[in-house]
């Protein structure tokens, strides 16, 4: 898949025009909707453009992991094996703690951990709620929501088409009609499937951005 997204980009940015062609102009309205709506509609144009490579390669990259899972022979998202939401994840950890410790060298993590203006007695409590939701809960989120959403749909998809297969080829006569329902809505959830690739890429993007956002936010 990474070969195959290589060969797209190159293929539709080999010969670039100010007119564009079909090739080149999809791939040009791909990118806009990245930049314009998930990297600097949460990270402003300034900042965006400095993280801009990192979350379009990101999101590029998921959709294309996260379609194998409907491709016939392949069958099984990339991304709904763990090890890469968990590479994913980690990734988008790093350029969080890259952004606030590049922005705000030596206070990132005490702004984070001791909010300004809280009562001293008080950071009992809270520093460990932010310690926990900061720095521990939005990296396994990101994982758990990628990884189960591709693994739902995966098994949606399984017992579909194992439905199907049983229906057409062995329960035979009457039974062979439920054949026909599973089929159509082994498609349908299909083209859901396809929704749900493009949607989880956004999302996961989405987020990643927003948490660098917020490492490079005034108050840290």
């Amino acid at each position: 898949m990474v070969a195959v997204l290589l060969l797209l980009f190159w293929l539709g940015t080999r010969r670039m025009k100010v007119v564009p062609g079909r090739g080149q102009g999809v791939l040009e309205f791909a990118y806009t909707f990245v930049r314009d709506q998930i990297v600097y509609g949460a990270l402003g144009e300034k900042d965006g453009k400095r993280y801009l490579p990192l979350l379009v390669s990101m999101f590029f990259f998921i959709v294309g992991m996260n379609i194998t899972g409907i491709i016939p022979g392949l069958n099984l998202g990339g991304s709904a094996r763990a090890g890469l939401p968990i590479v994913l994840a980690i990734v988008a950890y790093v350029a969080f703690l890259y952004a606030g410790i590049k922005k705000h060298p030596g206070a990132f993590f005490k702004n984070s951990l001791f909010p300004p203006n809280v009562p001293w007695y008080l950071y009992l409590l809270v520093t460990p709620i932010e310690f926990l939701s900061t720095f521990i809960l939005r990296p396994i989120t990101l994982f758990i929501r990628l990884l189960m959403n591709l693994v739902a749909g995966h098994i949606l998809l399984v017992l579909c088409f194992s439905a199907t297969q049983f229906f057409f080829f062995s329960a035979g006569g009457f039974y062979s009609l439920f054949g026909v329902g599973t089929l159509a809505f082994g498609f349908v959830f299909t083209l859901f499937e396809l929704l749900v690739a493009i949607l989880q890429a956004y999302v996961f993007t989405y987020l990643t951005a927003v948490y660098i956002q917020l490492a490079l936010a005034e108050e840290h």
